[in-house]
């Protein structure tokens, strides 16, 4: 497409179009300025700014999409979990976001093995039906839980068990499809009778078909003598399915077009065996080069999978304390393969590991090896291989790693020199990247260290791709594996295929496209790898002066903000921390990568320019309940709760604020009055007619029942010094947060016993410490400063000799060991207080204190801020010890979040997270069970819910010593 058609895009009546998609299309017309921010990029080096944004409902609403658009002669792309790494996802054209409406699985069948998708079923979403019968879709790439399969057919994905079954060209059997110019129709492979007869009937159809027989016929030549023949060539289109010998298979062949030549609207796909057993087989070598050369002796025995890895990746998880326990597991070594046997039963994939075992262990010089049994443990080796991505982005000391060129695949047996070749031309351009991949295919995967920030650092990038694209020619292999070209690969494809395919490239495209509506500008006639750059030479992000220091981040917060990487880790649907309110609402505006995408362009300000004040950020960050699961559940740590918080401060600085943060955000001063009148104070939240006026005026939902204050404190109790303490022993302190002080007392008393009982001499402050985590959520910052600087200064005389503080409710210890040391980084009491503050279960696991024995099951919930930032496996371990059975059936949030369910206007998506797992294992427990949680808003959350009274985990001890008295 010319440069005056790319103009004459821009020329776009955006508001009639919006108004015209609006009156015919079944589905959300989004031409507002969040929608489209969140939509310019993808997981790539790419934006590009949308004109709007289609989400339909329905087939139909995607057909009549993409018809009200070429009246508009508007572009069109589709886009699954965008993210993708080549820019194919992002451009300036109608967005179709698949994924939220079109994640229909519409047929298994098991005896043929195949199953029909529409493009937004998540992958993981067919294979756990799948599994049912031992069957399973063949290419699984590291975004399996979480990526769709109309990327997955855009991009020819792949993944770790394609040396099993296959790219998923491979596994395609047929699409239903429409053209930019309105044909539906569905491909597969056509016989040459059935050909003819299509070609004969004539119309749109036979005219497409008579036009692929003509580029078949004209360049099969060319495509049989330059295509490569390696396992993972991706690159480019696959002409090569047109072959005779092919089966002049239509479906295969638009597998990998990236959504330059048509919609797809469904995919009939292969299913295939999938072994019950597995047996993972780790072999460590001298270095990854070593690891490489040994490829062929390891698939003579077939496995499912070959992976391999290098030491650096393994070094950058060390640095970012990445899985430490996952990394104790491998053989010694500084490179690695990772092998998976298949089998009907244990026995049988155990023997393929031992035979090649056996083999390999004759050698003079063998590499070490261990066999995995336990597969809690296989588990945990995988996640190594799966953290490559999150392991290798933000590496502290090390530049910043992007893509642009990290899937390139050569012949598997050729995979050890030109791993040798491509780390020389690393050194040559002065860049790092560690070494990891399918290496049984012969793709290596890498981020790499770009300079893509100086016109200097993008010259050497540009000049870096042209030496590799180069290479992978020389090595007879393919610049993409599973990735596909995009833009940052295109412009090369000449030095891959000659111009006489390049030309059949363009015939393809204008054949399905013939308007070159259909992301332009992307495999064919691509932009450069250097255009529509989110970084470049020109990004110059404003840096105001923040709360936060960001310590880890060069005291930047639009530094902080580039960690999203866009992989989309955050889309995940099950068995996911975050992000709780995509979970229950599936708005990529409620993802982590979303907000995070925001937050950028507010930092870059052209297209969102509002600063402090702009709407598009606050209202991605709404529903952003600060649950810090994306702390750790991101592979490259974001924190939005700190983000959120920072805004926040500024969006309400010198206004204003919404009255939760009034009434909530404050609460230590409420709190505290409530509970010097608890019968006043309960009066007014309990009251039929007050209560509704008191939430009403604190902004709380009117579905809420106010919590009730107790009738006397834990610190009044103590004082009155009807404890019985000990005067001697080892001390500790129990921190009496204003939760458990003025709500449930009975859990400070109950830990108060049990550390009595345990022989410690327990110290509770004077005065009942400062409320420091609601105003940190409402982004009250100076008010939370000065808070904590009072906590600390409460709890210096004691830290200061080194005695453990001990605090009950989660949230509250996850601010002395975190927001402190990200507010006050040089502040020694808060050092102090941070390397001293521990929860129970850590103090019982610190102290080696053996727990009383308890039998039966507990159903329990842990507090996000105890998942993210504290150390939930010592709970688990305590609970193990006791003799319990634990089901925890919600990985993530409650849904209440401190007080983010009690918001006016939150209750609904509040009680929508904890329906997915917690509320119904609540109702389903049976009276005997226990139920257990450690976090206020947990507690409150199933109490509210169910009228199960929840235990801390100090009733729980103390229930179990009065047991065994």
């Amino acid at each position: 497409m010319s440069e005056a058609e790319r103009k004459g895009d821009q020329m776009l009546n955006a508001k009639a179009l919006e108004a015209d998609l609006r009156a015919v299309v079944d589905g959300e017309v989004r031409f507002d300025s969040t929608s489209r921010a969140l939509y310019a990029t993808d997981a790539s080096n790419y934006r590009q700014v949308p004109v709007g944004v289609v989400l339909p409902r329905t087939t139909d609403a995607v057909v009549k999409t993409i018809e009200v658009c070429r009246r508009h002669g508007a572009p069109v792309v589709s886009r699954g979990g965008g993210t993708a790494l080549c820019g194919q996802t992002c451009n300036v054209a109608v967005v179709i976001d698949h994924s939220k409406y079109l994640r229909g699985i519409l047929e298994i069948d098991p005896q043929k093995r195949i199953a029909r998708v529409q493009p937004g079923v998540v992958l993981d979403q067919l294979r756990d039906e799948t599994e049912k019968f031992h069957l399973t879709y063949g290419p699984d790439p590291a975004t399996h839980d979480h990526n769709t399969f109309g990327g997955m057919i855009g991009n020819n994905s792949c993944g770790i068990h394609s040396v099993m079954a296959g790219r998923t060209a491979d596994n395609v059997l047929e699409l239903d499809l429409v053209t930019y110019d309105g044909v539906r129709m569905t491909v597969g492979p056509t016989s040459e009778e059935e050909l003819e007869r299509i070609i004969a009937e004539g119309g749109r159809r036979g005219e497409i078909y008579a036009g692929l027989r003509e580029i078949r016929d004209r360049y099969a030549r060319d495509i049989r003598r330059r295509y490569p023949r390696i396992p993972r060539r991706v690159s480019g289109f696959n002409l090569d399915d047109l072959l005779p010998e092919n089966g002049f298979n239509v479906a295969r062949a638009l597998v990998g077009t990236e959504g330059t030549c048509v919609t797809v609207l469904e995919a009939t796909v292969r299913l295939v065996h999938s072994p019950p057993s597995r047996t993972l087989l780790v072999l460590g070598y001298p270095d990854v080069y070593s690891a490489a050369d040994d490829i062929g002796a390891l698939m003579e025995f077939a496995p499912v999978g070959l992976e391999g890895l290098d030491e650096l990746l393994i070094k950058f998880m060390k640095k970012k304390k990445l899985h430490p326990e996952d990394i104790e597991l491998l053989p010694p070594g500084k490179g690695w393969l990772l092998a998976e046997f298949g089998g009907d039963t244990r026995e049988e994939s155990d023997r393929k590991a031992r035979q090649a075992m056996k083999k390999i262990g004759k050698r003079d010089d063998p590499p070490s090896m261990k066999l995995f049994s336990d597969s809690k443990e296989e588990k945990m080796v995988w996640e190594v291989r799966e953290s490559g991505l999150g392991a290798t982005a933000n590496v502290p000391g090390v530049p910043l790693g992007w893509p642009g060129w990290e899937d390139a695949a050569v012949p598997p047996e050729k995979v050890g020199p030109y791993l040798r070749d491509f780390h020389a031309l690393l050194q040559e351009h002065g860049l790092i990247a560690s070494l990891y991949g399918h290496f049984g295919d012969g793709c290596i995967h890498c981020r790499i260290s770009f300079d893509l920030f100086t016109h200097q650092g993008v010259q050497n990038y540009l000049g870096f791709l042209d030496k590799a694209t180069d290479l992978v020619v020389r090595y007879g292999g393919s610049f993409s594996a599973e990735h596909g070209d995009g833009q940052s690969k295109a412009m090369y494809l000449e030095k891959m295929y000659g111009p006489e395919l390049l030309e059949a490239f363009r015939r393809f495209k204008e054949l399905w496209d013939p308007e070159w509506k259909m992301n332009p500008g992307k495999v064919v006639e691509p932009f450069r790898p250097d255009q529509n750059l989110r970084l470049g030479p020109e990004y110059t992000p404003w840096q105001p002066e923040t709360r936060f220091r960001f310590p880890n981040d060069d005291g930047s917060f639009p530094r902080a903000v580039l960690r999203c990487v866009g992989v989309g880790k955050c889309r995940r649907t099950h068995d996911a921390f975050m992000c709780p309110s995509f979970l229950a609402t599936l708005e990529e505006k409620h993802t982590t990568r979303g907000r995070a995408h925001l937050l950028f362009e507010m930092f870059r300000g052209d297209f969102v320019a509002d600063g402090w004040h702009s709407r598009e950020v606050l209202e991605s960050l709404e529903f952003c309940l600060s649950c810090k699961g994306c702390k750790t559940d991101c592979p490259v740590n974001v924190d939005m709760a700190t983000y959120k918080a920072e805004f926040l401060h500024h969006h309400y600085r010198h206004r204003l604020r919404p009255l939760p943060a009034y009434s909530m955000g404050l609460f230590g001063i409420w709190g505290s009055l409530g509970a010097k009148m608890p019968a006043l104070a309960n009066f007014m939240g309990q009251a039929p007619v007050l209560s509704g006026i008191t939430k009403a005026l604190g902004g709380i939902a009117p579905e809420r029942s106010m919590p009730r204050f107790a009738d006397e404190s834990f610190t009044s109790w103590y004082k009155s010094g009807r404890h019985g303490g000990r005067s001697e022993g080892r001390r500790v302190v129990l921190y009496p947060d204003i939760f458990n002080d003025c709500f449930f007392p009975e859990t400070l008393k109950a830990a108060f016993e049990v550390l009595t009982r345990y022989g410690y001499q327990v110290i509770v402050p004077k005065k009942r410490p400062p409320v420091v985590r609601p105003p940190i959520d409402y982004g009250m910052l100076a008010y939370a400063g000065k808070k904590i600087l009072e906590a600390v200064r409460l709890l210096s005389p004691y830290v200061r000799q080194g005695i453990p503080v001990l605090i009950l409710e989660p949230s509250t210890a996850a601010v002395f060991r975190d927001e402190l040391s990200e507010l006050y980084p040089q502040h020694e009491d808060g050092k102090r207080v941070t390397g001293l503050t521990v929860t129970l279960s850590e103090f019982m696991k610190k102290e080696s204190l053996t727990p009383p024995r308890l039998s039966g099951t507990i159903v329990y919930q842990a507090h996000c801020h105890q998942k993210a930032l504290l150390k939930p496996e010592a709970a688990h371990e305590l609970f193990k010890q006791m003799g319990l059975t634990v089901v925890e059936p919600q990985q993530g949030c409650c849904g209440m979040a401190g007080s983010f369910g009690f918001e006016k206007g939150k209750y609904d998506i509040s009680m929508r997270i904890a329906e997915m797992g917690l509320l119904p294992a609540v109702r389903q427990a049976s009276s005997g069970d226990y139920i257990v949680a450690d976090g206020f808003s947990c507690r409150t959350q199933i109490l509210q819910a169910t009228e199960r009274k929840p235990l801390h985990l100090a009733e729980l001890l103390l229930l179990a010593l009065n047991r065994r008295r």
